[in-house]
Order: structure tokens, then C-alpha cells, then sequence
């Protein structure tokens, strides 16, 4: 037999390593950087492409340490710079007070991280959540946590970015620092904004790629006239989507093709308001609130059989997800309530074809009338 030729591994070509590389576990990546000085500098490109870290605060560790030393880690290794692409970073309160946390501890931790942030002009892709940090800045600075890490950047290559902290009433707002940086970023297709409450003031021209947007109604309001976006989810509550914001999201630049509404409890009154303002709907996700769904009361799913009348108002309707409702803390399917309430539905509305149910069943409406999906 003759015996099979190997190609020693250093005559193979840097790409071959990535495509063998890419995918794997970061651990593993790790290890095979201490293989050779080749196989570092390939697998240490690669794990720096994607940097992921979590921070959990605590009376007992009140400073974000991982993100402080990948910080310094950024900065010790500039010829990184161009091969880090995604970035993300979370700071969690484990339990307790968020004033168990040093102000000027974490006032630090982000101009720290800043620094970092300044260098990664390449980033495509940026997730910051700081937690309860917004909660603890001083008043002698009015600054918004997220604002104290990412003034000073330019990311023109940014194509998704989400922003974040937990949020009360009386916190510190975002400022004009975070309308400069959207400025800044032509190339932005998706944009999480979960804490934003307050005024953005941005040119008619920014965010001209802008397909997808997360947050507050008020700032959905703000954000979508003019823009192409066809993806929106909004958080808060129902009440907080009304008849003044609504009209302004229906000002796209192209029709405005989904709604998830799965973050708020939602009563059928508002999905009869989204019908009339925003009519171009091909698909809704809902978390209904179901003790005002019905003046009378049922049990199961039968309770959902007045959405018939809500759902007939919509003309273009092609899915609607009720998979976020919960159902007496029962989310077993019965199959036969099910089938009617698919058979009323599409009888109200005619353009629908895919219908998810709390249960997480899918059916599925073609040729052959309505069926269950696998999935």
C-alpha cells in the first residue's frame, strides 16, 4: 500500500489555517497558539476577532476586572487592531444594592475602557451593557455610562451596534454624545438602543443604512422618519405607544415590514392602533396581555378567539408569533383549539400564512389548506 503523502504544516498557506481554525472553541484556540509562533499569530487573529466578555459586580468585586484587563490587552497588542471586528461587553449586578458599587470606581473602569475603544477604528460590531453602572455615576458628572466609553470613537465601518444599562426614572440621560457618534457611522444597519429615554437630534442624512431598530417608542419615533427601516422591536410598556409616536413610525423610507412586540405586555387595543398607522405589517410577534383581552372569562387558548376582529384589520399580515404569551403558566399545545382558532384567523385575515402559537407550535397555511410544522 503506498503510503499517504502529508503536507507538513508549514508549507501550507496562512488562509488553509484559518478555514482549519475558524469555528473552533476559543479554548482550543488558545492552545494551539502555543503550538508555534506561526500557529499564534494565525489562531491569535482569530481570537481577537471576536472578543466577548462578561463582568459580574459585587460588594466583593465591585470593578469590571475582565473588561480592564482585555482593555490592556487591546492596547499591548497593536497589530491586532485591524483583525478585531466584534466586541462585546456586559457588566452585571450579581445581587444586592447597586450602591454597594464605587461611583468613581466605575467612572474609572469606563474612561479605562475608552482608551481601548478609541483604537478600534475596524470594529463592525460593537454590544456594551454596563448594568447598574448608569445608576451609580456621580452627579458632578452628567455624563451617560455608555457616553463615558465611546466618546472620542469613530467606528466608520460599524454595521451593528447595541447600547445599554439598566434604567430608572432620574437616571442620568444620554446626552449629545451619543447623537454624535450615530452621526458617525454611515455604514449602521442594526441599532439597539434598550435605556434610551431622552432627545436625539440627528442630520436628515445620518444612519442612511439603517434596516433594524431596538428600543423606546418615543425614540423609534425620532429614529425611523426618513430611514429605511423595515425591522422594529420596542421595549417599555403598551401604554407608551400611542397615537402621537405611532404615525411618525409609519414615515419610513421604505414600508416597515415587522413588529416585535415581545418586551411589553400588549393589549389587543394597541394592535387594532398599529393596524391603522402602520398597514404595510407582513409580520408580528406579541406578548399579549391576556386579563384584557377578553371582558369574560375562558380558559386555554380559547381566550384568544377575540383577536379575530384585531387580526381582520390587518391587510398584509403574513405571520403572526404569539410564542412570548404565556397562558396560565401552561404552554402545552392542544391542538384541536389550535386548528379552530388557525381556521378563524385566516378566515379574518386572508394574507396569513404562518401562525406560532404560545404552545411554540407553528401551523403552516399552503395549497393543501392548514397544517403543523416540524421544526
Amino acid at each position: 500500500m503506498a503510503s499517504m503523502h502529508r503536507t507538513p504544516n508549514w508549507l501550507l498557506p496562512n488562509e488553509t489555517l484559518v478555514a482549519i481554525f475558524d469555528g473552533l472553541d476559543p479554548t482550543v484556540l488558545a492552545d494551539i497558539s502555543r503550538v508555534s509562533r506561526r500557529f499564534n499569530a494565525v489562531a491569535e487573529r482569530l481570537l481577537y476577532s471576536f472578543i466577548s466578555i462578561t463582568d459580574l459586580l459585587s460588594s466583593s468585586s465591585p470593578i469590571p476586572a475582565k473588561t480592564l484587563r482585555c482593555c490592556q490587552s487591546i492596547l499591548q497588542r497593536p497589530h491586532l487592531i485591524e483583525a478585531m471586528k466584534r466586541l462585546q461587553i456586559r457588566w452585571v449586578l450579581l445581587q444586592g444594592d447597586f450602591r454597594v458599587l464605587s461611583p468613581q470606581a466605575l467612572i474609572e473602569a469606563c474612561a479605562e475602557a475608552g482608551i481601548a475603544l478609541q483604537k478600534l477604528a475596524f470594529l463592525e460590531g460593537l454590544d456594551v451593557f454596563l448594568g447598574p453602572s448608569n445608576l451609580a455615576t456621580s452627579p458632578l458628572q452628567p455624563i451617560h455610562a455608555i457616553e463615558l466609553i465611546v466618546r472620542g470613537c469613530k467606528f466608520p465601518h460599524l454595521r451593528y451596534l447595541s447600547f445599554g444599562a439598566e434604567w430608572t426614572k432620574d437616571v442620568q440621560p444620554y446626552t449629545s454624545i451619543l447623537s454624535e457618534l450615530l452621526t458617525l457611522v454611515p455604514s449602521l444597519r442594526q441599532l439597539k438602543l434598550s435605556d434610551h429615554r431622552a432627545a436625539l437630534f440627528l442630520p436628515p442624512d445620518a444612519l442612511p443604512s439603517l434596516s433594524y431598530f431596538r428600543g423606546s417608542p418615543d425614540t423609534a419615533a425620532i429614529l425611523l422618519p426618513g430611514r429605511p427601516v423595515q425591522h422594529l422591536a420596542l421595549v417599555g410598556q403598551d401604554s407608551d405607544v400611542n397615537r402621537e409616536n405611532l404615525p411618525k413610525m409609519a414615515l419610513t423610507s421604505m414600508p416597515l415590514r415587522s413588529l416585535d412586540l415581545s418586551a411589553m405586555q400588549v393589549r389587543p387595543t394597541l394592535l387594532r392602533n398599529i393596524s391603522t398607522y402602520l398597514a404595510a405589517i407582513e409580520s408580528l410577534k406579541v406578548r399579549l396581555a391576556l386579563r384584557h383581552t377578553l371582558h369574560y372569562a375562558l380558559s386555554g387558548i380559547s381566550l384568544l378567539a377575540g383577536l379575530s376582529s384585531v387580526l381582520s384589520d390587518f391587510h398584509h399580515l403574513v405571520c403572526f408569533d404569539l410564542s412570548p404569551t404565556e397562558i396560565d403558566g401552561n404552554r402545552q399545545a392542544n391542538f384541536a383549539e389550535e386548528a379552530t382558532l388557525c381556521t378563524a384567523w385566516i378566515r379574518a385575515c386572508p394574507t396569513l400564512k404562518r401562525i406560532v402559537f404560545p404552545s411554540g407550535t407553528q401551523w403552516q397555511v399552503d395549497e393543501n389548506g392548514v397544517g403543523r410544522c416540524d421544526v
